[in-house]
């Protein structure tokens, strides 16, 4: 016998319920923010906007389904299994946050807050789960589907991520790492200059773009998706005044960018930018004591390397499935 749908109600902590931890009691906490010009009401305001959408979604899932709720911190212990139905009430990056635990589950975001929320991955209010939960359910419901972006590690970690992956210093230290790629065709350099060692290469019949790497020293290197193109990798693209054209959240290709490459006798800066097409990847070989490698901000659930491993980042098979 096949088990009932279980709808997954995902959220997290309200930035009032954070304050009421932090102060104790809603007096505390008031006074500590009118203290420096601010009002607890709005804060509290906004927590009860969530939580009442977080009821009425509740109170829209089937009598016969199963449900539960899991609260961000949470996600990297929870077990999602195959018949769930995952609907994330909160905010654009909670969709993110949920997205790298999932393995094919329909994901159905509820905008807990419109107005303060793009809207990009909650794209429905709450009085639409009850219409949404069982249509999501059904085999052939309508969904996008996401590309996420993967790192792997050469002693076979694995991280995934829908928006990007971000590989550098944990500090505020620079890091050395030597960049390459893989992949049907190799990306050409930003700013070619004359190699020696690639006409040498010719002469034998090998392809020194497929063999050719930099080493670098930059404040660390963004990979991601369509999705991530609005965010984090959109602030690089517009800071350089990218000529780049940023992939769209279901095309296969990744754009990545090195933030502040260094330039030195040992190190380059000829490839700071560009897009992986499907089958190609991005490896980076660290040079550093230790690097960091985490998925859509999400800081404490990392991938830490040590000098001489490989990590490779392109974009992953897994896809998000999202409602639209």
């Amino acid at each position: 016998m096949s088990l009932a749908p279980r709808a997954v109600l995902v959220h997290r902590t309200t930035e009032y319920e954070e304050l009421l931890a932090r102060h104790g009691t809603h007096g505390q906490a008031a006074f500590f923010l009118s203290a420096r010009g601010r009002s607890v009401e709005e804060v509290r305001e906004r927590h009860e906007r969530v939580h009442r959408a977080l009821a009425e979604v509740a109170g829209a899932v089937p009598l016969s389904w199963r449900q539960t709720r899991v609260e961000r911190a949470d996600l990297d212990r929870f077990l999602f299994g195959p018949e769930d139905v995952v609907v994330v009430v909160g905010q654009d990056g909670l969709v993110a946050n949920a997205a790298k635990y999932l393995s094919g589950q329909p994901v159905i975001g509820i905008d807990a807050d419109p107005g303060r929320n793009a809207g990009v991955l909650v794209r429905h209010r709450a009085a639409q789960a009850r219409r949404l939960l069982p249509y999501a359910a059904e085999a052939g419901a309508a969904v996008d589907e996401l590309t996420m972006v993967e790192a792997v590690t050469d002693d076979a970690q694995r991280l995934l991520a829908l928006n990007e992956i971000y590989v550098g210093p944990p500090g505020h230290q620079t890091a050395r790492y030597t960049l390459g790629f893989d992949g049907p065709k190799v990306p050409p350099k930003a700013n070619p200059k004359p190699n020696p060692r690639a006409t040498k290469e010719r002469k034998h019949g090998q392809d020194p773009e497929q063999q050719e790497s930099e080493p670098q020293a930059s404040s660390g290197v963004l990979v991601g998706t369509g999705t991530g193109a609005t965010g984090w990798l959109r602030s690089l693209w517009e800071q350089r005044s990218s000529a780049l054209a940023l992939p769209a959240p279901a095309d296969a290709r990744l754009a990545w960018f090195v933030r502040e490459a260094w330039p030195s006798p040992t190190t380059g800066t000829s490839r700071v930018e560009g897009l992986l097409d499907a089958g190609q990847g991005l490896r980076l070989t660290v040079e550093s004591d230790r690097l960091v490698a985490f998925g859509d901000g999400v800081e404490s659930d990392a991938l830490y390397l040590t000098w001489g491993q490989t990590v490779r980042l392109a974009a992953a098979d897994a896809r998000l499935r999202l409602v639209g």
